[in-house]
């Protein structure tokens, strides 16, 4: 037996309940004691990841070795390796993630990593190989980005523009997803020497990320004229829902399930398992996240690979935390 690769501390303080119950849920194949372990370490990332992403690296990487067979473990292990700027790695993760749920919602962070591999040409592929009609919007949203991203990479400035182009790129609306969409339209703009409307779309951008910041307990406000109407969600859902989910295009190569992230075997516990601003505006087509779905730290657009935001209901992001008992 190989000896196990000692695991990063973990506070007192941090116990399986700080993790979402929907991500707790996935560790029942777990022994009690390796389910509880696994889930501090997620919780630690989920905790560690905007402040500390190595730290948070660690965490996931240990909960990993206890538990490679859960998805919420793998998604968590991807996004800390993407926010650490492994890119190989967490695709190797987002894939793995991908066949075990077989959901698709974390197609953007998939695309974008392969551009952090220099690959735009699979990226763009991989883009279109999902149905962006059955995405969450926010998952579309970040898809968008990273598709640009893409076409920046290959020098094809008005086709990245032409990625942005999506139902939820409304100016007199600001949803979560907004200040991101908003800011990589301007980006692009500006590249084509659009400075007018570049100046236009940056200013909503500036507009929709100060409303976002006044509360955080609404899903949709309406932005007209830099005055913001805030509604609240009666049918407000409890939580946050499931953990991430990605679906998976048919043709991807199975062998990823099988390789540990750092190639370290499975631990023994394992096998226990567009109106302008001031216009009269219209209700918006788009779903409205959950209202305690918040991004974990919301990033301009960048032609650079990496600023990609999980979905707001990842295991780690601060939107994943439990709620409050």
């Amino acid at each position: 037996m190989r000896e196990r690769i000692p695991e990063p501390p973990l506070p007192d303080d941090i116990t399986a309940r700080d993790l979402h119950p929907s991500a707790r849920n996935e560790l029942k194949t777990l022994s009690k004691e390796n389910a509880e372990q696994t889930a501090r370490h997620l919780a630690m990332a989920a905790q560690l990841i905007d402040e500390e992403p190595e730290r948070a690296h660690e965490h996931a990487l240990a909960a990993s070795r206890r538990a490679g067979r859960i998805a919420v473990v793998r998604s968590t292990l991807a996004i800390t390796a993407y926010g650490i700027g492994d890119f190989a790695l967490a695709l190797r993760e987002l894939r793995t993630y991908r066949r075990i749920s077989g959901k698709d919602d974390m197609i953007a962070l998939i695309v974008d990593s392969e551009r952090g591999v220099g690959r735009p040409d699979r990226a763009l592929e991989e883009g279109h190989g999902v149905d962006r009609a059955s995405l969450d919007p926010e998952v579309r949203v970040a898809l968008a980005i990273a598709m640009s991203g893409a076409r920046l990479d290959r020098g094809e400035t008005e086709l990245a523009l032409g990625e942005l182009e999506i139902p939820e790129l409304d100016p007199d609306r600001a949803f979560e997803w907004s200040p991101a969409l908003f800011s990589a339209r301007a980006a692009v703009l500006e590249d084509l020497g659009r400075a007018d409307e570049a100046a236009f779309w940056t200013e909503r951008a500036e507009v929709a990320t100060s409303a976002l910041g006044l509360d955080g307990q609404f899903d949709e406000m309406i932005v007209e004229d830099s005055l913001v109407e805030d509604f609240d969600d009666d049918d407000e859902d409890e939580g946050l829902g499931d953990t991430p989910e990605s679906s998976v295009p048919a043709g991807h190569d199975s062998s990823d399930e099988s390789e540990g992230a750092t190639g370290a075997e499975t631990a023994e516990s394992d096998e226990e398992s567009s109106a302008a601003a001031g216009e009269e505006l219209e209700p918006a087509d788009a779903e409205a996240p959950n209202a305690d779905q918040q991004p974990v730290a919301q990033e301009a657009a960048s032609p650079a690979p990496g600023g990609v935001e999980p979905p707001s209901g990842s295991p780690a992001s601060d939107s994943s935390a439990a709620p409050e008992a």
